[in-house]
């Protein structure tokens, strides 16, 4: 893992989930710690929550391929992924809400538990936030460890956004960085929705980024 103060995040965008490519700020050290003190945990079950483009899967990623497991995207949770998970430590479920088949969450959540293993459940709000029908599986959501990924601090902003735009080539001043950032909603959505503008806007005018340039993008 490279230090705090080097400017190394990606997005998802080509599903590059390096461990070096993670960029660990006040948002998010607290689970990025925690998941690297598996399995010294104080319950066997985990909840990530986060918006859209926060990095769970990322972190999730990271983790799987240090401590190996199982992934499942929770609306494809089925029967047959009972006797497929029985060989792993870990189980993943991922996006978690209140699509899921409760029943057969809940039937996971015993399983884990029976047979003491560990579950990380990804969700962007928190899971007991989540207003799930089931009365047992309300009650099991409280046992889960509550994990949340911040809305990004200073630090990372600058890091997303210098890092995603020199991976496109595209070369800012630093100094129009510090002016994105004042400017800009404190949002994961709208950091990828400005790179992609930027590179949109880059390409058309093959030129660098301007002040002029920035200010359109952000609506200004």
């Amino acid at each position: 893992m490279k230090e705090m103060d080097q400017e190394i995040i990606k997005f998802n965008y080509d599903g590059n989930f390096k461990e070096d490519d993670f960029y660990v700020s006040k948002s998010n050290k607290q689970i990025f710690d925690l998941l690297n003190k598996w399995p010294k945990w104080e319950k066997n079950f985990l909840n990530i929550s986060g918006e859209k483009f926060s990095g769970k899967t990322h972190l999730i990623n990271i983790f799987l391929k240090r401590y190996k497991g199982t992934k499942i995207e929770a609306n494809l949770l089925c029967d047959n992924d009972f006797k497929k998970i029985k060989i792993f430590q870990n189980i993943i479920l991922e996006n978690v809400s209140e699509k899921i088949n409760e029943n057969l969450f809940f039937t996971l959540c015993n399983i884990v538990e029976q047979d003491n293993k560990y579950l990380i459940v990804t969700s962007e709000n928190s899971i007991v936030s989540i207003d799930f029908k089931l009365n047992d599986l309300k009650s099991r959501s409280k046992n889960f460890l509550l994990q949340n990924i911040d809305k990004p601090d200073d630090e990372l902003l600058f890091a997303l956004i210098l890092k995603n735009l020199s991976d496109r080539q595209i070369s800012i001043d630093k100094k129009l960085i510090d002016y994105i950032i004042k400017r800009i909603d404190r949002s994961y959505g709208k950091i990828v929705d400005f790179i992609y503008k930027i590179d949109e806007l880059s390409l058309k005018k093959k030129r660098s980024i301007n002040l002029s340039t920035i200010k359109e993008v952000l609506g200004e």
